[in-house]
């Protein structure tokens, strides 16, 4: 089993680097996510006893004082950092400018669905997943949506 300090690379491209022990992640180690943040805690045989989410951006979840999107203040977080754009130019996601999404699909956080062929792909269009019942529904429900119209002037 592996021992000492290594990494070890999950079949999800997640990649944990740090301190192993009988073949377990053991003391300090940081797990880095394949679309970007990473978890980076202290270990006890497995379990993370306490740690830090660091998403891809740069926020660092904090349970205690969590100010972001919290019901009174809706700002991105790059908003926060670099303040809001002049009016008349909406920010539509946390990434300025946002992905393009495909006719027909919509925008779930970690790449495009397709609510005809239930199917997830990232951002450069690789296959994620298929959604069950409960994710089609909340996607539908929830996610940003490409145009159905187009916005520009229609010749006469």
């Amino acid at each position: 089993r592996m021992e000492g300090y290594g990494s070890y690379t999950l079949p999800t491209g997640a990649e944990y680097r740090g301190s192993l022990w009988d073949g377990m992640f053991h003391g300090k180690g940081e797990m880095q996510l394949s679309r970007g943040g990473g978890y980076r805690a202290l270990w006890d045989r497995g379990v993370p006893t306490q740690g830090k989410y660091t998403f891809a951006d740069g926020l660092e979840f904090d349970e205690e004082k969590w100010p972001y999107c919290d019901g009174y203040d809706r700002r991105f977080y790059t908003e926060i950092c670099l303040g809001f754009k002049p009016p008349g130019i909406p920010q539509l996601t946390n990434l300025d400018p946002p992905k393009i999404i495909p006719e027909g699909c919509y925008d779930c956080g970690d790449g495009f669905y397709n609510p005809e062929t239930r199917v997830v792909v990232d951002y450069k269009h690789k296959f994620l997943r298929n959604a069950d019942n409960d994710e089609h529904e909340w996607i539908l429900r929830t996610c940003r949506r490409a145009w159905d119209i187009t916005t520009e002037p229609k010749p006469k």
